[in-house]
């Protein structure tokens, strides 16, 4: 049979060389999410030495012996790295703010289902203003969430509401 002919390589010169080792060596580095970890990390050495001078693991196999006798804090003398942990620990202790929130038009439809309904919520399931036909407990759910995101403005829309029933009955 004979060879094949191969088609020669020939040099491209509308490519950048050196985009492209940048590009490459962007994707061969790993993009680590957390800014300690970031700050701390040495690309000379691999991910398990780094992680193990910072006194992290990679997985859970075999990371620390166990012992049954003493349940005391986990020494950090081999650590070469030890601020990581104070920081990320100091990081996560903070607390952390609630953003969940209503929209306008659910907040409408729930002060007019409470202003009609009271806590009846079959018949808020009921009602003709129910456009998305929710379930009693769907819209006892979202009375909670609306109660837990604004409870100021819940506790003010509660008591408008009962001033004006006792005005009413005057």
């Amino acid at each position: 049979m004979g060879k094949k002919a191969r088609k020669r390589n020939n040099f491209s010169y509308n490519l950048d060389r050196k985009k492209l080792k940048k590009k490459m060596m962007r994707k061969s580095k790993p993009m680590i999410e957390c800014p300690q970890i970031r700050k701390a990390w040495d690309n000379r050495k691999t991910a398990k030495q780094n992680l193990r001078d910072m006194g992290l693991a990679v997985g859970s196999k075999g990371v620390l012996p166990v012992n049954k006798a003493k349940d005391g804090p986990v020494d950090q003398t081999g650590l070469l790295k030890p601020y990581v942990i104070k920081e990320m620990e100091a990081e996560a202790s903070l607390p952390t703010i609630d953003k969940t929130t209503c929209s306008n038009d659910m907040i409408e439809f729930l002060q007019h289902m409470i202003k009609e309904h009271n806590e009846d919520y079959k018949a808020m399931a009921r009602d003709e203003k129910n456009y998305y036909q929710d379930t009693p407990k769907q819209i006892k759910r979202k009375v909670d969430l609306y109660k837990r995101c604004h409870p100021e403005e819940y506790a003010t829309f509660i008591a408008s509401l009962e001033t004006g029933s006792s005005s009413g009955m005057l």
